[in-house]
């Protein structure tokens, strides 16, 4: 089973971002912290947590660095007897907010893995894109780490934004592969309803010959691709959960959790969701809709999907595949070559 946890305080709010976050809300951090224990102790009776259940933990945002450590703890405090020994506690970080005093305090409370939101080196596409740190904090902030003893380290970077050149991504990569890192995820810049951006879309400037580019400098670097968007030495098993199809716990305004044919949705308003944590929305889910979701995310991701949940047609659709050498089989499972193709495949085979 997995954890995600939904902050949704942000410093600055990048003209891209579509998340459910706010710089105008932090006085409500506090009562919000406390609406996450509500929630909480709620879920792990809902999914029958046992102690040592949980495989995988990830705090996401918006923002987690703009929230303390100490606020933090009494939640960790209520997980810990659940987590298996070898969980893997990731939080997301923005450089400028990750400071050294908020790196100590998560590592105390148990956080093995940072994600750091950089999306670029370069200064000019970061006051593009609005980000609120500098390249140097970005730097800073993840040598910081590495010095408290984070173990896995990850950041992000964006491509296809107006005004990318080869040079600029490579100077990029080059830098964020010169810091010690062991993972990096690597995302599209696309235009999303209401954001700043989506008046406009000449922003996102996306070829597959650029992206190919990318994605094979990132590969010679010898950071293996093992999903669309991500690389690494290490391959994050929170992610690989989510691709497995695992069931999780989505805690907070704007999360998503999954157990089994449903699918949860707290609300997404900050306030609502302090009012009553427990009011959360449910969508059941089809078999086709399963069937259909697996597909769609093995063929993303080196997971693959297995022959045993296709049907007939479904089947000699994915072996012409295999014949074409667009797809390859071992084990019972179908593998995909090409991530960026990965969609077509599916729906060609559903």
């Amino acid at each position: 089973m997995l954890l995600y946890i939904h902050i949704p305080f942000c410093d600055s709010k990048c003209y891209y971002c579509a998340f459910s976050s706010y710089v105008d809300k932090f006085h409500l951090k506090n009562e919000y912290m406390k609406a996450l224990l509500i929630q909480l102790k709620y879920e792990l009776k809902k999914f029958d947590a046992k102690h040592n259940s949980i495989e995988s933990v990830f705090i996401g945002g918006g923002t987690p660095s703009t929230v303390e450590p100490e606020l933090y703890e009494p939640l960790f405090n209520i997980l810990k007897p659940y987590f298996m020994s070898n969980i893997e506690i990731t939080s997301e970080a923005n450089p400028n907010s990750a400071t050294k005093e908020w790196l100590e305090g998560m590592y105390k409370l148990g956080a093995n893995r940072i994600s750091f939101g950089v999306q670029s080196f370069n200064k000019n596409k970061l006051k593009i894109l609005n980000r609120a740190h500098t390249d140097e904090q970005a730097k800073s902030a993840v040598l910081n780490a590495e010095k408290i003893g984070f173990k896995n380290l990850s950041l992000d970077l964006i491509y296809a934004t107006f005004g990318d050149t080869k040079e600029l991504l490579q100077h990029d990569i080059k830098t964020a592969l010169s810091l010690p890192i062991n993972h990096l995820s690597a995302y599209a810049l696309t235009i999303e309803k209401g954001t700043p951006f989506e008046s406009k879309p000449h922003m996102s400037k996306e070829t597959l010959k650029l992206t190919s580019w990318l994605f094979d400098e990132i590969i010679s670097n010898g950071f293996k691709q093992y999903e669309i968007s991500n690389f690494g030495t290490y391959q994050s098993k929170h992610n690989l959960g989510y691709w497995k199809y695992k069931d999780y716990i989505g805690l907070g305004s704007g999360a998503v959790g999954k157990l089994k044919y449903e699918r949860f949705y707290p609300t997404v308003i900050v306030e609502n969701y302090i009012k009553n944590p427990l009011d959360i929305k449910v969508e059941i889910l089809s078999d086709e809709d399963k069937k259909i979701e697996h597909i769609f995310l093995g063929l993303r991701s080196c997971i693959g999907v297995s022959e045993d949940i296709l049907n007939t047609q479904e089947l000699k659709n994915a072996n012409l595949l295999v014949k074409e050498k667009k797809l390859y089989f071992k084990n019972t499972i179908f593998y995909n070559h090409d991530y960026l193709l990965a969609d077509e495949i599916a729906l060609f085979i559903s």
